[in-house]
């Protein structure tokens, strides 16, 4: 689970332009950071489920975040699978700091949250919302044993395929 004082380490997660390209576009100034991994902790508490701190094992340094969100699928915004009902689809999604990429440990993180959710949350479908131009986030779909299915616009008005887990 995240904690308030992973928010300085979040801080060059949230912080970097080419982290946050793809996760809403707009970077995160440092005083805001906190705010943020509160937000994460407060999607455990209202969803039981939320994002993960990615831990480097030997060090125990913050790498990023992986963990799952629930998207209403009629809207596609963020919701709860109580509030979503039949419409709630859960989604693995992952974010490392910039100077963590190519080393595997997003393709770890993920197929952690995967069996995760399988195992102790029973979710049957699973899918990851990549945009179309995020290749490395599908290099890791890819390695997990998603395929891409539709292309679907999220609440934000970016284009997002749908890449559904095995």
């Amino acid at each position: 689970m995240p904690r308030l004082d992973d928010a300085a380490a979040a801080a060059e997660l949230l912080g970097n332009p080419e982290v946050m390209r793809f996760l809403g576009g707009e970077i995160v100034p440092p005083e805001e950071v906190p705010a943020v991994v509160q937000k994460w902790l407060d999607r455990w508490e209202l969803t039981g489920v939320g994002p993960f701190a990615i831990e480097r094992r030997e060090d125990r340094r913050f790498l990023g975040r992986a963990g799952v969100l629930v998207w209403d699928t009629r809207t596609w915004t963020h919701g709860s699978l109580a509030e979503s009902g039949e419409y709630a689809q859960p989604e693995i999604g992952w974010a490392l700091a910039r100077a963590h990429w190519g080393n595997g440990y997003a393709t770890e993180a993920a197929g952690a949250v995967r069996d995760w959710g399988r195992r102790e949350r029973g979710f049957q479908r699973l899918i990851s919302l990549i945009a179309p131009d995020n290749l490395a986030s599908q290099r890791v779909a890819e390695r997990l044993g998603a395929r891409p299915a539709e292309t679907v616009e999220l609440f934000d008005t970016h284009e997002a395929v749908i890449w559904v887990h095995r």
